[in-house]
């Protein structure tokens, strides 16, 4: 763990903190001394705070369906209720759950992209402005992808354009609050098989070569013709929510090894 205190005495809520991305970010935050709100809708998050509780008791857990209003409030409400105020908000949750040509999702698949990879951060990013706004601080990172730009995931690319207006339009509104937001669009990341799929479905010979297709684009687009690691991705994260990036707002920061987006 590192020994940094960049997040000493700082209370963050990190959404989809069970597994992957969200859970190092966890790790991370609560090592550099953040005080930590964890939301997800699986009880593997509890796993992750009992990590933390290993060096630090300063961390609760709450199951929450994100992509609710009721849900985004009910993690606000909790962090108010623990620790009287909200410094930095991590918004984690989403991903792709179907990997194929647009035209054939379905009209409830389409539906289904959209409220897991956009309502999540727009609920959340709802839900903690009044706190911040009568603190006239705060930080709001929201984890977009570089498949804004990409093929086999139409609604995913959508859903993430979304999270970057309201990103860039968020930051604008509430500079004169002393709110920051940004993003980290990630490319794609090296992270062990999911305990929880987003899609449990058994895939055709015809899916699984659309996900190929994805995976061959995304090395094809990075220069470094890799996958990043959750590290990398949890460095970029981490440093957008810290003080080191005090005049950074607004920003869209591509995690990709070069792939833009």
């Amino acid at each position: 763990m590192s020994q940094s205190s960049r997040f000493q005495g700082k209370v963050a809520i990190v959404t989809g903190s069970a597994q992957g991305i969200g859970r190092g970010v966890a790790l991370r935050l609560a090592a550099e001394g953040a005080k930590l709100v964890l939301a997800d809708q699986s009880e593997l998050v509890n796993d992750v705070a009992a990590e933390i509780r290993q060096y630090t008791d300063q961390v609760t857990t709450i199951l929450a369906d994100l992509e609710t209003f009721a849900g985004a409030q009910a993690v606000t409400q909790l962090a108010m209720q623990t620790y009287d105020r909200i410094d930095i908000l991590i918004n984690n949750v989403g991903g792709a759950i179907w990997m194929k040509p647009f035209q054939e999702f379905s009209e409830q698949e389409i539906i289904k992209e959209i409220h897991r990879s956009l309502f999540p951060t727009l609920w959340c990013c709802h839900a903690v402005l009044p706190t911040m706004i009568a603190q006239q601080s705060g930080v709001i990172v929201n984890v977009s992808s570089v498949a804004t730009r990409g093929i086999n995931r139409i609604p995913y690319s959508a859903a993430k354009g979304g999270v970057n207006g309201l990103t860039a339009s968020l930051a604008f509104e509430h500079a004169q609050d002393g709110i920051r937001v940004n993003a980290v669009a990630t490319g794609g990341t090296e992270a062990p098989p999911r305990k929880i799929p987003r899609n449990s479905a058994a895939m055709s010979d015809q899916d699984k070569a659309w996900m190929q297709n994805v995976v061959d684009q995304t090395v094809d687009r990075s220069f470094m013709k890799r996958y990043g690691t959750i590290a990398e991705q949890v460095n970029a994260i981490t440093f957008l929510a810290s003080d080191e990036a005090s005049y950074i707002t607004g920003t869209v920061l591509p995690v990709g090894g070069g792939d833009q987006g």
